[in-house]
């Protein structure tokens, strides 16, 4: 029980292996996907009061690491039922896609409940490779091959921050003698002001920040958003960053009290992150490489809360992460209807979307008008709720200047809403959306209403999760 949710995705890898080599037709193949999809999320609602410790105490099954394993497991089919055949995906290779993105979700999974430094680097190495061949797995994308080298620069990046998260972890175990977090933080209190250990930290906390696309690990993202499947920048742009901010939180419990320098470059890091992320948004044409900017300054606000090492602050991180996922992959939904083709979608081609889908518009508008920040959505709460938590810590310049970040942000957002409201639809044919999306896009509507009215109801759930951890 406490590891049948990784077993069962197991299970599923494997189906997608043996279908791979009978090659049958896409919608056979993605009728299965959606619905084993569905049961890896039953399955990990059916496990989610699971406690226990597996493999010598290197793998931890508590209510933290299963409500992260829950929440991956829905947004992984949420990607898989907007994502329509797989438009952007070749079809003789859609067996072998599925297969390394449930491969990947095992990944993260275990990453979750991962507790010693050897077990969290096979956990990520193994989602990461596998996304790292999901990217340039795109169908014809373009004359250039702007798939191959956004793969290659995915793979890149990828590899040096492996090369500094492991530099780190031999430095964790050099000062503490040990690979389990648990111990390590017990020596590491006492070691902590040493220079060493303030090294390994920053530089185990730099392979996490490269999965969060935070700043300075954030240089992938633009050519990879845009030259990967919409199906693909979908996944990678919600599911790994739920595990990445899962597994910041266990390691921000190696910093003690004693914790100014470590806590001063993690607000430079959010800062810059914002910054970066949001004058970079301002001038993007491409729908992607402008949610792939927003996403780095989103990583940003997650740090917010974060960087404050407490639990009230982690709690909320955690909230603000997954409403994240949901803002986004309502903007995604709304991209992979737009483009039946697969191509990517210019902010143009969104003109007049109220006159030929009103509720795709409606969608797009509910999920950038979260991100944005205003009310009564998810976003506002959350950067509402991570701003307060970051003031009674003392961090008032940082909060000013992400109150800053919140307005530049509202620009480019309510740029997309006019040209999907206030345009004619200059003779550009209907966006037709089957009954399946229909239904997702109003979940996805109910769902960024109803975290950002009733945020108290969710952070008692993560607050539950934090406690776990603590």
């Amino acid at each position: 029980m406490l590891f049948l949710p990784e077993l069962t995705l197991l299970g599923v890898s494997l189906v997608f292996f043996c279908l791979s080599l009978s090659k049958p037709n896409s919608t056979k193949i993605k009728n299965v996907a959606i619905t084993l999809s569905a049961l890896v999320v039953l399955v990990t609602l059916a496990c989610l009061q699971s406690e226990g410790e597996l493999f010598y105490q290197a793998y931890r099954v508590d209510f933290f690491s299963q409500l992260f394993k829950f929440i991956i497991a829905l947004t992984t089919l949420i990607v898989l039922v907007f994502s329509d055949r797989l438009a952007g995906v070749a079809e003789k290779v859609q067996s072998e896609y599925y297969l390394f993105m449930f491969v990947a979700v095992l990944g993260l999974m275990m990453l979750v409940s991962s507790v010693e430094l050897l077990a969290i680097f096979v956990s990520l190495e193994l989602s990461s490779f596998s996304v790292y061949i999901m990217v340039p797995m795109r169908k014809n994308a373009s004359a250039s091959g702007a798939q191959a080298e956004a793969g290659i620069k995915y793979l890149l990046f990828g590899v040096m921050a492996t090369g500094f998260m492991l530099f780190g972890m031999s430095y964790l175990f050099g000062i503490t003698g040990s690979t389990h977090l648990s111990v390590i933080i017990e020596k590491l209190s006492l070691a902590y002001t040493q220079p060493a250990a303030l090294v390994a930290i920053a530089l185990v906390l730099s392979g996490f920040f490269y999965k969060l696309a935070l700043f300075p690990f954030h240089f992938w993202v633009p050519d990879v958003y845009e030259g990967a499947a919409n199906e693909t920048t979908s996944f990678i742009a919600a599911v790994p960053k739920l595990a990445a901010v899962a597994l910041l939180v266990r390691t921000m419990t190696l910093i003690s009290a004693e914790r100014e320098v470590i806590v001063n470059i993690l607000v430079l890091c959010a800062l810059l992150s914002m910054f970066y992320g949001n004058l970079s948004a301002l001038v993007q044409k491409d729908a992607k490489r402008l949610l792939g900017f927003s996403g780095i300054a989103h990583a940003g606000f997650v740090l917010v809360g974060l960087l404050t090492l407490d639990d009230t602050g982690y709690a909320t991180a955690i909230y603000y992460i997954i409403g994240y996922a949901f803002m986004n992959l309502a903007c995604f939904l709304v991209i992979c209807s737009v483009s039946k083709q697969g191509g990517n979608v210019a902010i143009e081609d969104l003109t007049g979307l109220h006159k030929r889908n009103p509720l795709l518009a409606i969608t797009l508008t509910i999920g950038l008008f979260a991100l944005a920040g205003i009310p009564p959505f998810v976003g506002f709460s959350g950067k509402f709720l991570l701003l307060l938590g970051a003031f009674k810590q003392g961090h008032l310049l940082l909060v000013v200047l992400a109150a800053l970040n919140t307005a530049i942000a509202i620009y480019y957002y309510l740029s997309i809403v006019r040209v999907t409201f206030c345009t004619d639809s200059e003779d550009r044919g209907q966006v037709a959306s089957s009954r399946v999306n229909t239904l997702l896009s109003v979940f996805l509507i109910v769902v960024i209403i109803a975290m950002g009215v009733m945020p108290n109801k969710f952070l008692e759930i993560t607050t539950i999760a934090v406690q776990a951890v603590m």
